[in-house]
């Protein structure tokens, strides 16, 4: 299991993230500065807050691990980071295939938001 550190520009704080390898195979991307930055995250430091309210489709979940057990995660899942807490309110299918395939990371487009933005998506 390999162990780095990433460098984020000053406006993200200093991430320790470990992973073996990336859902779709490839490294990590090097943030750029100022916009979303493509990370492999834990499942479980991923909130969650809209999966009470939806059910997802389980042929397409079905349909989804096959793809991402042979070729890979292709498209990351957008992740809000809000004081140091990811926030998930898209890739749904995706995220539940991950954890059926009891895979501990998922590869995600992290932005940074505020607590406002953070409201608004819980609208």
């Amino acid at each position: 299991m390999a162990n780095f550190l990433l460098h984020l520009p000053n406006n993200f704080r200093a991430v320790s993230v470990s992973a073996s390898t990336s859902s779709n195979g490839s490294p990590p991307s090097v943030p750029q500065q100022g916009g979303p930055v493509i990370l492999e995250l834990p499942l479980d430091k991923i909130r969650r807050p809209l999966m009470r309210t939806r059910s997802n489709d389980p042929q397409k979940v079905k349909e989804l691990m096959d793809s991402i057990s042979e070729i890979g995660l292709q498209v990351p899942i957008d992740v809000l980071q809000v004081d140091g807490e990811y926030y998930g309110f898209s890739g749904c299918h995706r995220y539940e295939a991950h954890q059926r395939l009891g895979m501990p990371t998922i590869r995600c487009k992290v932005r940074r938001g505020t607590k406002e933005t953070l409201r608004h998506h819980l609208r």
